[in-house]
């Protein structure tokens, strides 16, 4: 077994490939960059190595630097996790002729899948079904439009070399084609120094479905069941479960006999992921379509250890030491149901713009150790408890920064149940408990999605966010017995408050003055609540409600005919609630005061329509406009580049550009102003 591990990425993935390294008695080196020399990757391991400045093409993807890291340390293996240089077939074979182990597949099924073009062929000619479309190397924009048409829209242009749902472009039109072609390309030079694209026929009502593998140097490939990524937002996963609530045994047996059939084309071992489109209208077993081999371990690589047993980092690591996988396809059971949420640093609010800043608070629900939950061995600790539990696996911590140089995933969270139904309830009470402020980000639309009577039906596609939000995320609608129950919150904490500030007794919150009565505005709503002794009452009605809470605290526990729990932060004239998938702003005034608060006005916002303002911190890529130039509503105005991604900003109304303030080029500010209308 090897003695020492150096793992070349960062953040989530480092932390989660550590931990297994620990365990098994490895001793860990971590590689950094500028902005991550105090990050927990670096704390944790047993010696770290400087790469370069914060980019990750002056560090993180400098494979030279990372060899002569693991030389100077005496590393006998490197783990690249996932993104960077994991699917790079140069570098792995860089590893080999460097003699150190790569914890992966070998180079040569590396390149043969890593080409999404040449990978398709080698699908069909294994048996696998593929999409139809075009696989020859496009010239520009008005071949790509030939293309499309011949094929049928809507068509998915894909760089060749892409994944992680960049260098992809969905068109449903020419002029979707002309606008996204070139963008495509831009997207696959910079991320994967490919821009070759490619173009095939887009399955309407799609499920994505995807078959994890596992091999090793022997000749054994086994799959380990599947998993359902169909909640997706711009073809980044969101959502990640396993199994997938549409799957039969019946196709189930045949995706992993496809999958396994691939993979032994092309000589694979180690983990690697076979990806799936699925029409959701065939439940024959027959309508799968291949899109893609992933030659490394997957983001969503807990739920499937979590339904297995299986911990995969450990497995890698082992079939990279040249040790046999010890099971067969017959050994590989489905236990219970798992569901991963990735929480990310955006903002659902604003149009899921990203986010980055300091952490000033970072508090995730209490995980259970991933090294207690999962081995190598189909027999684990804890596998076959029928309790909910909940794992967390992230790279941050409390006061560290979220940088625009990377993917802004913050943590991924991970619950488990003996049923789907347990596994989502799971999901909703850990995602009221984690605790994050500073940057933007989505627990709330996380929260929301498993609330959505379409998720928890098992009704899923690629399309569920576009149609379950065609206009952005707003919150997820509260009930009447919701608002209620956060009404009395909110008065239950002005009175706490309130008689903190009275100092009685020095029992915060638990003795009160005689009966406190308030008016409580939530939801457009006001409400008479008297809070006393004897329990609280809304609009005359008493409520059955058992309240954990002292004032300065950030939660607050309730305990009714369900458990809720609250954050709870102060606002103008009451408490900012959020519960449940959304923020309540609750105004509290004391009930005598309340006739005379009519007259208190609200701040209107001003008209920014006229301007182009960046909506997150980037780079401003392409300015298609200058001064004296007419635009359209609705018109592309701009490119800019933020976190790996090309956000096209278009025109708000028709007018004619005054002034512009920006060149392509420019890294630009949140809200900085790019041009300005007539």
């Amino acid at each position: 077994m090897f003695k020492k591990i150096l793992v070349a990425n960062r953040g989530e993935i480092a932390c989660r490939v550590m931990r297994t390294a620990k365990a098994m008695g490895i001793k860990t080196v971590a590689v950094y960059s500028d902005a991550d020399v105090r990050s927990p990757h670096v704390l944790m391991a047993d010696e770290s190595v400087r790469l370069g400045p914060a980019p990750a093409a002056e560090s993180y993807l400098k494979a030279e630097l990372i060899l002569l890291a693991a030389k100077e340390t005496g590393a006998d293996c490197i783990h690249p996790g996932y993104g960077f240089l994991s699917e790079r077939e140069s570098f792995a074979r860089a590893c080999a002729e460097a003699g150190i182990a790569f914890v992966g597949p070998p180079p040569a099924a590396i390149a043969a899948m890593g080409d999404k073009i040449e990978s398709k062929k080698l699908a069909k000619a294994a048996g696998v079904n593929v999409v139809p479309g075009y696989l020859g190397e496009i010239a520009d924009t008005d071949e790509a439009v030939r293309i499309a048409g011949d094929i049928g829209y809507p068509v998915m242009m894909k760089a060749s070399a892409g994944g992680g749902g960049k260098g992809m472009r969905l068109a449903y039109s020419e002029q979707d084609v002309r606008e996204g072609f070139e963008a495509t390309k831009r997207e696959g030079l910079a991320s994967f120094g490919d821009d070759r694209v490619f173009i095939e026929k887009f399955i309407e009502s799609p499920r994505h479905i995807e078959i994890q593998l596992i091999g090793d140097q022997h000749g054994n490939i086994v799959y380990l069941n599947e998993r359902e990524c169909s909640i997706q937002r711009r073809h980044q996963k969101v959502v990640e479960e396993a199994p997938s609530p549409f799957v039969t045994p019946k196709m189930r047996k045949a995706m992993g006999e496809q999958a396994v059939a691939l993979a032994r084309a092309v000589g694979y071992y180690s983990a690697g992921t076979v990806e799936l489109i699925v029409s959701g209208a065939d439940t024959s077993g027959e309508g799968f379509y291949f899109l893609e081999m992933n030659t490394r371990l997957q983001v969503e690589h807990p739920v499937t250890e979590e339904i297995t047993g299986l911990d995969l980092v450990e497995l890698m690591i082992r079939v990279a030491a040249g040790e046999p996988l010890g099971f067969a396809q017959d050994d590989v059971k489905l236990n219970g149901w798992a569901i991963e949420n990735r929480v990310y640093a955006e903002d659902p609010y604003r149009g899921f713009l990203p986010s980055i800043g300091r952490l000033v608070r970072y508090n995730p629900p209490l995980p259970f150790a991933p090294s207690e939950g999962a081995s190598t061995s189909l027999s684990t600790n804890g596998v076959d408890s029928a309790e909910p539990r909940v794992r967390v696996d992230d790279g941050v911590r409390e006061g560290g920064e979220v940088s625009m140089f990377y993917d802004p995933m913050i943590a991924k969270l991970i619950t488990w149940a003996p049923t789907r139904e347990g596994a989502v309830a799971a999901q909703i009470a850990a995602l009221d408990a984690f605790e994050l402020e500073g940057p933007g980000n989505n627990i709330d639309f996380l929260s929301a999605i498993m609330q959505h009577p379409r998720f928890q039906s098992g009704a899923l596609t690629t399309g569920f966010i576009a149609e379950e939000y065609p206009d952005g995320f707003h919150g997820a609608p509260a009930d009447v017995a919701l608002l209620t129950t956060l009404a009395a919150v909110a008065a239950f904490a002005a009175t706490a408050e309130a008689d903190r500030a009275r100092r009685i007794d020095g029992q915060l919150g638990r003795r009160l003055r005689p009966p406190a009565d308030w008016v409580v505005t939530i939801g457009g709503t006001d409400h008479d609540v008297r809070v006393s002794t004897d329990g609280i009452s809304v609009d005359g009605v008493e409520l059955d409600l058992s309240l954990e809470y002292t004032p300065g605290d950030r939660m607050v526990m309730v305990e009714g005919d369900e458990h809720l729990t609250i954050r709870i932060a102060k606002a103008r004239a009451g408490f900012r609630l959020t519960t449940r998938g959304a923020s309540h702003v609750a105004r509290v005034l004391p009930a005598r005061v309340a006739p005379y608060a009519a007259h208190l006005i609200e701040k209107v916002a001003p008209d920014l329509s006229k301007f182009l303002i960046c909506p997150m911190p980037g780079l401003l890529v392409r300015l298609d406009v200058a001064a004296g130039d007419r635009v359209e509503a609705g018109q592309a105005l701009a490119v800019v580049e933020a976190m790996k991604m090309e956000n096209i900003l278009r025109a708000e109304k028709t007018g004619v550009v005054k002034s512009v303030s920006a060149a392509a080029g420019d890294s630009l500010a949140v809200d900085q102003v790019i041009l300005e209308l007539e």
